[in-house]
């Protein structure tokens, strides 16, 4: 019995010292250890892991604004023959993400949309435009800094390939031919956009939170002779682990959107608000709430489906521009050696 115990206590101590080294590490295996669903990169995987993801979006913009107060239809044909009534996008995007080490995540997004714009001239005319394709490619690395004491760090460093048409064009009361669409109502950029963030992560027993920071910038300009205004994201969120499958959460984002530099010599300024790149640059504060729900039963496990909501807190823009009411996306997401 005597030379039995110490095999037996130092078995016993290794596999303690594993349990606390496991439960000291931060993890996405959780039903709250994935941010939100509307967050992008917010999590990596172990060394092999693979993760596909489907996510509807839907946004909607309704009426005009300046600076951050609503202005009517009346006070846009001052300076406008046509005044933008509502707006909805519709985007489908599906992701797929791989680690081929333990500090390396890559993952690639793509996407398609669907745009509805309605409008009215000054005549007292309603008509509407849409524009439809694949959007832009978004392609990045999710490297690994720190995991540890249930806390995570990771850089995101990634750039947007541009696959998305921005020669949209559609019918309307002022062209026998086609008209070209706005910059909101086209597919994508046009030019390359790198980017570079970095995603936090911190986990407690029935709690989990997160803040990502990303910057976004413009590589040139694109066929038309512009070029998007840069963009800086923030978001934080928190979320309660109500059971084993499911959590709730809520968050708080930010974007800066800069000015559109050039112009497509297509568009005339004097149209409408949304063809002057003088209305272009925006800032915004949303509140959100979710909810994300981990399947555990063998046949669907590391599965998980979500949800979120957010709303526009405050809204500042330069000159005229739409209005953003609500921002709704759903999703799938399936793991492989999570």
């Amino acid at each position: 019995m005597k030379k039995l115990f110490p095999p037996l206590l130092g078995t016993l101590f290794l596999c303690t010292t594993t349990s606390i080294a496991q439960d000291s590490l931060w993890t996405s295996s959780r039903p709250d250890g994935h941010a939100p669903i509307s967050v992008m990169g917010d999590h990596t995987h172990d060394k092999g892991g693979l993760m596909f993801s489907y996510r509807s979006m839907l946004m909607s913009m309704e009426g005009t604004i300046s600076k951050s107060s609503r202005v009517n239809n009346e006070a846009v044909y001052e300076n406008y023959m046509v005044s933008p009534q509502d707006m909805q996008m519709q985007m489908h995007m599906l992701g797929f993400m791989f680690a081929p080490s333990k500090k390396i995540t890559l993952s690639v997004m793509a996407n398609y949309r669907a745009n509805s714009m309605g409008l009215k001239t000054k005549t007292g005319v309603d008509f509407r435009t849409k524009s439809s394709g694949f959007g832009d490619l978004s392609v990045s690395v999710l490297h690994q800094i720190f995991n540890r004491n249930r806390q995570s760090l990771h850089a995101n460093i990634g750039v947007s390939v541009p696959a998305g048409d921005i020669n949209q064009s559609d019918a309307t009361p002022m062209a026998a031919n086609d008209t070209p669409l706005a910059y909101s109502m086209q597919l994508g950029s046009g030019t390359f956009d790198p980017f570079l963030g970095a995603t936090y992560l911190s986990q407690w027993n029935q709690f989990s939170l997160g803040v990502q920071s990303t910057y976004r910038f413009r590589l040139g300009t694109n066929s038309k002779n512009y070029s998007l205004g840069n963009r800086f994201d923030f978001v934080g969120w928190g979320a309660l682990k109500a059971t084993d499958f499911l959590s709730v959460s809520t968050s708080i984002s930010y974007f800066n959107l800069g000015e559109i530099n050039g112009k497509d010599s297509d568009l005339n300024p004097m149209m409408m608000p949304l063809f002057n790149t003088l209305n272009s640059r925006r800032s915004q504060w949303d509140f959100g709430i979710g909810a994300n729900v981990l399947f555990l039963n063998e046949t669907l496990k590391n599965l998980r489906i979500a949800a979120e909501a957010k709303l526009p807190i405050t809204q500042d823009v330069s000159g005229i521009q739409m209005r953003n009411k609500f921002l709704i996306t759903l999703g799938i997401q399936y793991a492989i050696g999570h």
